[in-house]
Parts: structure tokens; C-alpha cells; sequence
């Protein structure tokens, strides 16, 4: 079994597109994957296809129904919040075992399983715990997502250093290009491996024709 969590610097850095992105390619391989998302926020049923879940779905080949969806991200909430305010508005709370239990759960299999986090790595979780402790107690290697606008070379190389301080298992820095930046993709990856090393800085691009299908995610998969 392979598992491997998908992180990111913040929130709406391509997460879920990378995710997605790597989920076509290992199949396309002929690796059996599978996906969780187990917290999602600012969830609306009524946008369920163009929602996470459901691109993560679409990508496995699988329909984006309810109870698909139930199966990979039981925690769902409406406002577009940290998932500890989102899950406040609502009367609710998640526990934090319950939250692991699903996810060691979902990883007992023999298939490559990504398990994509929510927001940033340092966005809390509950009134006690943030993604990183999380990844931390379920000793995965992480994959980190950054994107390419202006402010994400610190934003990147500060989230590197607290899961070096945590000693989380970094296995790569995934830049996802953004929709607008001060420099370019290939400048911003240039700029972040060379504070990043020995780890592999790799750019997605996405303004691309499929980009989706970009061999990059080739490079990210050959690292698992």
C-alpha cells in the first residue's frame, strides 16, 4: 500500500486538481487508486459535480452521487470556512480519532491511495489540532501543493520548514500554476528548488490544452 497525503500552502493553490490529475495518470498506468477527501468546507450538493468530490470522482471513473460522495469525504460543510468555524456555524465538531480512523481505514488496501487535506497545512482542524498533526499521526509522505502568484516563494519555503520542524516526509513540492502570477512557472520552480534541496520541485502547468494529462504528473507518480 501506498499512501500519500496531498497538502497544500493555502487554500485554492490545485489541490484537487493535482490530485485528480495524478489519479488519471496512475490509472492510465494500470495502478489500482483510490481517493479520500474525508473534510471538505464551503460544500453545496447543488454544485456537486464541479465540486472536489466530485472532480475527484470523475477522475476515478466513478459517478459524483451522494453516496459516492459520503464514501470519500464524510465531513462536509457549507460555509467556505477553516474547517473548525465551518463545522462551529453548523453545531458540530470533528473528532479527531474518528477523523484518523477513517483514514487508516481507507488506507488498509494494497491499492496507491492520495488523500487530499483541506486548506492549508497549518489551517486547524478543531479547537486543538491543525492538518499538520493529522499528517503527522498518520505517518504518510506528503505532497506539497503551492501555487505560482506573487507571495508563494515564502508562502512555500515556510510550509517546508514547519513539516521539516514536525519531521513530516516531504516527497515533493507540486507548484500548480496559477491564473496570475508576477513570475513564471518555470521561474517561481526555479526559485523554490533552489531553497528546496534535495527535494524535487516539479510545475504543473494549467493553462495548457489538457493539462490535466500534462507529463508531469508522470514525474510526481514516479516518485511513489
Amino acid at each position: 500500500m501506498t499512501a500519500i497525503f496531498v497538502t497544500g500552502t493555502g487554500t485554492d493553490v490545485g489541490k484537487t486538481f493535482v490530485t485528480a490529475g495524478l489519479i488519471r495518470h496512475f490509472r492510465a498506468a494500470g495502478r489500482a487508486v483510490e481517493v479520500i477527501k474525508p473534510v471538505i468546507s464551503g460544500f453545496d450538493p447543488a454544485g456537486l459535480p464541479t465540486s472536489d468530490p466530485g472532480v475527484l470522482l470523475a477522475a476515478l471513473g466513478r459517478p459524483a452521487t451522494m453516496d459516492e460522495v459520503e464514501r470519500i469525504a464524510p465531513w462536509r460543510f457549507a460555509a467556505p470556512l477553516s474547517p473548525d468555524l465551518a463545522a462551529a456555524r453548523e453545531g458540530r465538531t470533528i473528532v479527531f480519532d474518528d477523523l484518523l480512523n477513517f483514514s487508516r481505514r481507507a488506507a488498509a488496501t494494497r491499492n496507491v491511495l492520495l488523500i487530499e487535506g483541506v486548506g492549508g497545512i497549518m489551517v486547524p482542524r478543531d479547537n486543538k489540532h491543525t492538518v499538520i498533526d493529522w499528517v503527522k499521526a498518520l505517518r504518510v509522505p506528503v505532497l506539497l501543493v503551492a501555487g505560482s502568484y506573487l507571495g508563494t516563494i515564502s508562502h512555500t519555503l515556510t510550509a517546508l520548514h514547519v513539516l521539516a520542524q514536525r519531521n513530516v516526509e516531504i516527497a515533493a513540492v507540486v507548484v500548480s500554476e496559477s491564473e496570475t502570477g508576477g513570475a513564471t512557472l518555470d521561474e517561481t520552480v526555479t526559485s523554490i528548488a533552489r531553497f528546496a534541496q534535495p527535494i524535487d520541485v516539479i510545475g504543473v502547468p494549467r493553462r495548457t490544452q489538457d493539462a490535466e494529462l500534462h507529463p508531469a504528473f508522470g514525474q510526481i507518480a514516479k516518485l511513489f
